[in-house]
């Protein structure tokens, strides 16, 4: 009766655990870097994204966006409000990807602000992973290259 494990398996030699390892390494090693290096910044005008979800009838124009340095001052009814979006970016362009995110984000804020009673989302920063980065007209998108995604922090408030 022949052994039940072989040196050979359906014919291919086998392999010493060194070279597993290796292997094993190896393969993580090039997927690790492809996808870190897939992950680009790209920062993009807000205003299209509002512009996009009023018209696809997404968001009703009750609320109006403030990016953080811009508009009026009103009173905060809640403070910090945070919207994490990731969309699918295969086979996408990243200006296409992250205009969809963002239009995410901002209806996830439109949403907010609505059931807070307020009319405006003020002081509006990018804070992808809770890292800042203001703009008084862009906001921050990391596409990658399969997925995209845009966190917005504002203050839901009442304005005049």
């Amino acid at each position: 009766m022949p052994p039940l494990f072989s040196r050979f398996t359906i014919g291919i030699p086998a392999m010493n655990m060194s070279n597993k390892l290796f292997g094993t390494l190896a393969l993580s090693l090039v997927c690790s870097t492809q996808a870190v290096a897939a992950d680009r910044t790209v920062h993009l005008p807000l205003k299209p994204a509002i512009e996009a979800a009023q018209a696809a009838g997404k968001i009703d124009g009750s609320v109006s966006f403030y990016l953080a340095g811009t508009g009026p001052r009103g009173k905060v009814l809640e403070a910090n409000v945070v919207t994490n979006r990731k969309t699918n970016a295969f086979a996408k362009k990243d200006e296409e990807a992250c205009l969809w995110v963002a239009q995410s984000a901002v209806i996830a804020l439109h949403e907010a602000a609505k059931k807070a009673g307020a009319n405006a989302v003020t002081n509006i920063v990018s804070y992808y992973r809770k890292n800042e980065y203001s703009s008084k007209t862009d906001y921050e998108c990391h596409a990658g290259a399969m997925v995209a995604g845009v966190a917005l922090r504002g203050d839901l408030a009442k304005v005049k």
